[in-house]
């Protein structure tokens, strides 16, 4: 167990090889970790980015399905200095094994264990790569080794209606900090003793002590009816040993954070949880403070002229109020509130934009309405077309529309006049 003095040498893994299927039509031609996000970024710079800013600099991302644009952002954006020997380098499954792709999260680790070899770290760091959040992940790292444990699950409180939602960690009576039970999406549980209308959900983000890790996927590879899941069935067998902790994230310090957006964590698994996050970014005090400075989130949003807003004569004004506008959007005439642009929009004159997220490139014509709309990348709208209005006509058209209203056009879906 993870009993040692001064600094451990740490290597950090983030899985990022998910089909993303809840998000289509976003991830048609995309990993759900490359999906655009908050403007300029990608759902995988919140990961990498927490990663980085807790001392980690020694990153392997794990990619599977249609990763081309994943590894492109990488290899653009997270670039170490080489002769510090830091990294950020991507893998795809590479059949090291035998001929079959990553089955789980816990076998993409299990195929990739020659990166753990190679690396000889004292503790592995696992993140997912698709949430929204910030975390100093030494805490974690230094609670773990307190703890002597086998695993260290770290975990945010959420109110007990959402269980059904996520994996849920009920803690022992007498340490607050081990595991006493973990199930997957339970109906029934009961509150946490200090807020009983809270339980602990896991975040999908693990500590272990490297040689930990490799016994416990290779045993798992070796497993019967195991479903190679880190969540589903590593977890709960260090559970079931007694050697798997809880980290609680509401002690995780955050330089810049508030009370306000201390403790946000977001799955954006879904078109409305993905929805509902960017919402949060652009309130006026925002639930996810894009702007802390001493926590920053990084990202490379290339080379852009700045944002631009021409005409303002009578109800011809180019506008957006409570919006987030990224670097060479275009807003020519046009109104747009509480929404979320990417570069190289282009608003045309008298176009209103409401409650929306267009994504690169999205070009909106004269007179054009857009409501509760996510636009993916290089999507005309033609002049005087509504999006978001009349949900038969968003059916018949071919868009996507959730059960909340969403609609989504697809990347470079042709959109009728």
């Amino acid at each position: 167990m993870a009993k040692r003095t001064g600094n451990p040498k740490v290597l950090a893994i983030v899985l990022a090889g998910g089909e993303g299927k809840r998000l289509m039509p976003l991830t048609a031609d995309r990993a759900k970790p490359a999906v655009p996000f908050g403007g300029i970024y990608r759902l995988i710079d919140f990961a990498l980015s927490n990663i980085v800013n807790s001392g980690y600099l020694k990153i392997v991302v794990l990619t599977q399905y249609k990763s081309h644009s994943l590894d492109r952002h990488i290899s653009k954006t997270w670039r170490m200095s080489t002769m510090l020997g830091n990294y950020v380098t991507p893998v795809p499954a590479q059949q090291r094994i035998d001929k079959s792709w990553f089955l789980g999260s816990a076998d993409a680790i299990y195929q990739s264990l020659n990166l753990v070899h190679d690396e000889m770290p004292d503790i592995v760091v696992v993140a997912g790569a698709d949430h929204v959040y910030r975390m100093d992940f030494s805490h974690m790292v230094e609670q773990h080794i307190e703890n002597g444990a086998g695993v260290t699950v770290a975990a945010i409180r959420q109110p007990i209606s959402m269980s059904d939602q996520f994996g849920v960690i009920e803690v022992d009576d007498e340490n607050a900090r081990k595991i006493k039970s973990f199930t997957e999406k339970p109906t029934d549980v009961t509150g946490l003793r200090d807020s009983p209308d809270e339980i602990l959900a896991s975040m999908g983000i693990y500590v272990f002590d490297a040689s930990v890790l490799v016994d416990a996927v290779t045993r798992d590879a070796d497993r019967v009816g195991s479903s190679r899941d880190m969540g589903g069935d590593i977890v709960p067998d260090f559970v079931r040993r007694g050697e798997a902790y809880v980290y609680d994230v509401k002690d995780n310090p955050i330089p810049g954070s508030t009370d306000r957006d201390h403790g946000y964590w977001r799955d954006v698994g879904t078109i409305d949880s993905y929805y509902e996050a960017q919402m949060d970014l652009i309130s006026f005090h925002p639930v996810f403070n894009l702007y802390n400075y001493e926590w920053p989130i990084y990202t490379d949003h290339g080379n852009y002229p700045p944002a631009k807003f021409v005409h303002g004569s009578r109800n011809r004004v180019g506008e957006a109020l409570n919006s987030s506008v990224s670097p060479g959007v275009v807003i020519s005439g046009g109104q747009v509130s509480n929404s979320v642009l990417s570069p190289g929009v282009h608003i045309h004159s008298y176009a209103t934009i409401t409650d929306s997220v267009l994504l690169d490139f999205v070009e909106v014509g004269r007179n054009a309405t857009i409501h509760r709309a996510i636009i993916d990348k290089f999507v005309t709208v033609p002049p005087g077309v509504s999006i978001g209005v009349n949900r038969a006509d968003d059916l018949d058209r071919g868009f996507t529309v959730t059960e909340s209203g969403i609609t989504v056009v697809g990347k470079g879906q042709e959109v009728r006049a």
